[in-house]
């Protein structure tokens, strides 16, 4: 089957490409872990703690940026106040909703107890402690909610992958999803994504008010996934100040400079970019009706999956075409996983696949409906996280002359592939 699809394939042309640098806003902390202290100082919070206080810390699955230095900078300064910290796995579903898996994602994060210094406390266990009006119920992580005296959650603010509202995807997402464990992820998601705008901040709300938590370390980073902005925040203010926190990280967000293009390749997908795999603010594509923005892609081609994923291929389904190595690399009972706890499936399911790079791509040219296949505007990207350095094919080179925000930094040249037929990268 293959030889008939690569022979179907062989005569589509690809085109010669230009790397260019696209230039966002780049004003960053200089040492976040500095600011974060002097913020953890300032906020009043951690004196709040009583002196020999168990505190569950809640550290989720994201790449955030150096998030094993600020997960560490918390654990000391909770040390040194006389409190004794342990870390939670707060990631809902991920890590194919085990035990080990949860600490095996954390561990490839750089998160363990070895480097953190105090026990790294995974379970599924969770206890349901109260229930919304409309039915919803509330679960936490048994450990947090039973043997925390206090408890500090971690996370970035970002726009999230499938719904729009004043909170989407931060401290409070975490509190409610994260915390909750996949019984917990899976009650949010119940009614759907249409509801997620009130049900999520309905939900933390219970658990801040039920939970010891004290406070939340907010994290914004600019276009180049480096930290611009930290605030620590008392929880009584979560609600209040991450509306805010979420306009600057909208503000910030990466972006594919070009609004229409024919082919999207994506090097690498994975859990620690996105939810989804890939940022479908980013891509454009989006796994519900309830979120929209970014460019116009006709179809768009994922070759890898990133290590720290751990075989969790969510978001392979939105995309139109992939590669065997990224099917053997999957997980699928993982990813599976994730769509039956968020109820989007789409995303799971595995996009048409074909033998290699080479392949994938030009599957992705045949297919998207212009006359000239040499005219094809194709661009390629490593990951949605990573945007600054791109490479885009000569037939955009006019468009990128005329915008003032990217600079072409290289001649034309022409993707080289193995004998595989995968790119040398």
């Amino acid at each position: 089957m293959s030889d008939l699809l690569s022979q179907m394939l062989k005569d589509i042309p690809l085109p010669r490409m230009v790397k260019i640098r696209q230039h966002f806003d780049d004003s960053k902390l200089e040492d976040p872990v500095a600011e974060l202290k002097i913020k953890m100082d300032e906020s009043g919070c951690i004196p709040t703690i009583a002196i020999g206080s168990k505190v569950a810390v809640a550290v989720g699955s994201r790449g955030i940026y150096k998030i094993a230095e600020l997960t560490k900078c918390v654990i000391d300064e909770l040390k040194q106040a006389g409190a004794v910290p342990f870390i939670v796995p707060c990631m809902g579903s991920h890590g194919g909703a085990t035990d080990q898996g949860q600490s095996d994602v954390l561990a490839h994060l750089g998160i363990d107890e070895q480097s953190m210094g105090v026990p790294v406390r995974s379970s599924m266990e969770v206890v349901m402690i109260d229930k919304l009006p409309n039915g919803l119920p509330v679960y936490v992580d048994k450990i947090s909610a039973t043997e925390a005296d206090a408890i500090v959650v971690i996370n970035r603010v970002k726009p999230h992958t499938a719904f729009r509202g004043s909170i989407e995807s931060g401290l409070l997402k975490m509190i409610a999803i994260g915390l909750g464990k996949q019984k917990g992820a899976e009650a949010t998601h119940q009614l759907g994504f249409k509801y997620m705008a009130e049900n999520v901040p309905a939900m933390a709300k219970r658990m801040i008010d039920k939970l010891p938590i004290v406070f939340g370390v907010a994290l914004v980073e600019n276009a180049y996934d480096q930290t611009c902005r930290i605030e620590v925040v008392p929880a009584a203010e979560i609600e209040q100040r991450e509306p805010e926190l979420l306009v600057e990280a909208k503000r910030r967000l990466p972006q594919i400079l070009f609004p229409n293009s024919d082919v999207l390749v994506i090097d690498y997908i994975g859990k620690n970019i996105s939810g989804d795999g890939m940022d479908p603010n980013v891509t454009g594509r989006y796994p519900t009706p309830y979120a929209h923005g970014g460019p116009d892609i006709n179809k768009m081609v994922v070759l890898d999956l990133t290590e720290e994923s751990q075989g969790n291929a969510n978001g392979v389904g939105t995309a139109d075409f992939t590669t065997q190595r990224l099917v053997d690399q999957a997980d699928w009972v993982a990813t599976y996983a994730n769509g039956l706890t968020s109820t989007v499936c789409a995303p799971t399911k595995q996009a048409t696949t074909l033998s290699n790079d080479r392949d994938a791509i030009k599957a992705a040219v045949k297919t998207c409906n212009i006359l000239d296949f040499h005219e094809c505007k194709l661009i390629r990207i490593r990951d949605t996280l990573h945007l600054g350095e791109i490479e885009i094919s000569e037939t955009l080179l006019e468009e990128a002359r005329k915008n003032s925000r990217i600079e072409i930094i290289s001649e034309p040249f022409v993707w080289e592939f193995d004998q595989e037929g995968y790119l040398s990268k």
